[in-house]
């Protein structure tokens, strides 16, 4: 039987979230529409929208029902950035979901973002010493993850709000990987990204919860149906997502230490990598030097365990992981990546039996030795 420890990709629907969609979807109705079939579909929505707002400690007219996670971070950026008029410059780190970073780039390239790459540490933290001195009158936001998607290091979001609030500058956070993982709320946030998939929902719903005091300017027009976002509203989606935004269960960081001793105690010469202590509850990053990442996911594919290397693949050609680069990783290193994460229905007896695995496919990684690689792009520290 196959052991599924690639919980931060995507992470199995629960029973609760299969049976209520099912129903959900049996249910006729446009929620925008007048009739009584209308208002029962729009009542369903609206109820699953308090559901999610109150698993971040949020008005349910703050949240913003999306598409997923990427288009969430897509509105909170953009829209952050078209609603701050003469304000070009946006705070951004290189160890950002590409999600942030393709858009934080496309601004550049078409609405004349000034991008200022904020430095982050060997553990993936960013330089909260950086946006300090780099807040100003011209700043239009600061976009951060809530914690690194790869590494799983938790970042200081608390500390970066109140510098940003300082200078009067919105903050949007990507809090895709952090949901349901540690404790998420909108806070002093302007605005904040979820997908419900992370969670045991179901894939393609998502939102960015908006503060009532931040302007968001809309991606999609046609209709406002929301606040942020024009479009039919996915009733039966929201449903789903409200009842796994109302059975979150944390992974067991136990058990994830459990997984780190063991991999650690398998192949002494693994590095963990981000933050040793103060990560998410179910990741686990390492490195293994003289492998391939990719060849060791397939290896423990072939082995019966399904984990990632937390890598881009362009065109189908491998790169070294982005995040990885920003740290200060070598290339080289950076290419030996895997990262293992657990969710619902993890066991310790799938955590050991990986361990009991991992030598071996690590062995014949290093025999394989490396692949040729595409040259990878070089990243400044200081601003672009």
């Amino acid at each position: 039987m196959a052991v599924y420890l690639d919980h931060a990709a995507t992470t199995p629907m629960l029973p609760a979230v299969i049976a209520a969609y099912t129903e959900a979807l049996s249910v006729v109705g446009n929620p925008s529409s007048i009739h009584s079939q209308g208002q029962q579909a729009k009542r369903m929505l609206e109820e699953a929208r308090e559901r999610i707002a109150a698993s971040l400690g949020a008005d349910p007219v703050e949240v913003t029902l999306t598409s997923g996670g990427t288009e969430a971070i897509n509105l909170g950026v953009k829209g952050l950035f078209w609603s701050r008029g003469p304000r070009k410059r946006i705070l951004v780190s290189r160890a950002e979901h590409h999600a942030t970073i393709d858009s934080v780039e496309w601004l550049e390239a078409h609405e004349g973002a000034v991008l200022d790459w904020v430095p982050v540490d060997s553990e993936g933290r960013i330089d909260l010493a950086y946006i300090a001195g780099a807040l100003d009158d011209d700043v239009a936001l600061v976009t951060a993850l809530w914690a690194n998607n790869e590494v799983g290091t938790l970042q200081p979001v608390e500390q970066l709000v109140a510098l940003a609030a300082g200078h009067g500058v919105p903050v949007h956070c990507d809090a895709v990987a952090a949901y349901g993982q540690v404790p998420v709320s909108l806070g002093g946030l302007a605005a904040l990204s979820i997908s419900a998939h992370k969670i045991g929902g179901p894939v393609g719903i998502g939102a960015l919860v908006i503060s009532r005091a931040a302007t968001v300017t809309p991606l999609i027009h046609g209709g406002n149906q929301q606040r942020a976002r024009s479009g039919t509203q996915d009733a039966a989606g929201a449903v789903a997502f409200g009842v796994a935004a109302s059975l979150i269960a944390p992974p067991d960081s136990a058990l994830r230490d459990r997984l780190i001793a063991g991999v650690l105690n398998a192949v002494p010469d693994a590095v963990l990598r981000g933050d040793p202590v103060h990560r998410l509850p179910g990741n686990a990053h390492f490195t293994f030097p003289g492998c391939e990442g990719d060849s060791l996911l397939f290896l423990l594919d072939a082995a019966g365990f399904s984990v990632s290397t937390g890598s881009a693949c362009q065109a189908g050609v491998p790169e070294a992981s982005h995040v990885l680069l920003a740290m200060g990783v070598p290339e080289q290193d950076a290419r030996g990546a895997l990262r293992f994460t657990l969710g619902h229905g993890t066991t310790a007896a799938d955590v050991d039996a990986l361990v009991a695995a991992l030598p071996a496919a690590v062995e014949r990684a290093r025999a394989a030795g490396y692949a040729d690689r595409v040259p990878v792009r070089s990243f400044p520290a200081g601003p672009a």
